[in-house]
């Protein structure tokens, strides 16, 4: 479910961040003040932190900036776990599953740490923006 189609009794957290890698801290610490206000258990939102970071660090690294120059963040919480989608300007590749990484490969790591820490991720693209969205179980 996308956060434009939730019920109204549901929290969204819609984040503007500069397309900068200061914006990673910036969005892990206005995710962790969410779960914290919402009691969520420590796993969980350590677990949502890193996913979270891996999916900024992607489009920051990856994707250009949405057309304002920016790339958004959006956060919330329902019985299916805590969602968490970011939004970039749309590169040339898309996010894949990686299987098989090289054990000295520096780099390659992060969408398998999605994998393994969600119950489900996806990736909607639209013409001039792409989103990752992901689910921890909560």
């Amino acid at each position: 479910m996308s956060s434009a189609t939730l019920p109204a009794d549901v929290s969204v957290v819609d984040v503007v961040l500069p397309h900068e890698v200061s914006a990673v801290a910036d969005a892990r610490r206005r995710l962790a003040a969410y779960l914290k206000r919402y009691r969520v258990a420590g796993a969980a939102c350590d677990d949502a932190a890193l996913v979270l970071s891996e999916l900024l660090s992607n489009a920051i690294r990856y994707a250009p900036a949405l057309p304002a120059g920016e790339v958004r963040a959006a956060w919330w919480i329902d019985q299916a776990g805590i969602h968490v989608e970011v939004t970039d300007g749309r590169g040339e590749t898309e996010p894949q599953r990686i299987d098989d990484t090289h054990p000295e490969s520096i780099g390659g790591r992060g969408l398998a740490i999605v994998d393994v820490l969600t119950s489900h991720w996806d990736v909607r693209t639209g013409t001039a923006h792409r989103t990752v969205h992901a689910i921890v179980p909560n």
